[in-house]
């Protein structure tokens, strides 16, 4: 079975809020998290969250960005610090350009693959981010 954020178009497995996302399908019947109607809407809804951590929340590092996105109550924060790291060759104090193109969809492809399990395709990304 495919994973759940695949299913879903939702790669970063982002929770249900009272965000009101472009791309939604019109029915969401997973109670948990957000279904979009293509993957590009659930990689340009993740790089907007992204990008508010940084304006909204003060973060900066990587390790900044995924204790807030996976927190260690529900995650192995550590590993998934290490896995995005790994992913995009930096280190986990590195800074990302939110407003840079390559370093976001870098970054949402490194989240997507430690949350599904499987690689993502950086053109769905790609299509993700030139929705803004």
């Amino acid at each position: 079975m495919e994973p759940r954020g695949i299913r879903n178009c939702n790669p970063g497995n982002i929770r249900i809020t009272k965000d009101k996302w472009q791309g939604l399908r019109e029915v969401q019947e997973d109670k948990e998290f957000f279904q979009f109607k293509e993957m590009k809407w659930g990689y340009r809804a993740m790089i907007r969250t992204l990008q508010n951590y940084r304006k909204r929340h003060g973060c900066e590092t990587i390790a900044d960005f995924i204790r807030r996105w996976a927190p260690p109550s529900e995650n192995n924060t550590v590993t998934y610090i290490r896995f995005v790291c790994e992913k995009m060759g930096v280190p986990s104090v590195f800074v990302p350009n939110v407003e840079s193109k390559p370093a976001m969809c870098m970054f949402a492809y490194a989240i997507a693959y430690f949350e599904n399990g499987v690689e993502p395709q950086m053109e769905e990304i790609s299509e993700g981010w030139d929705l803004f």
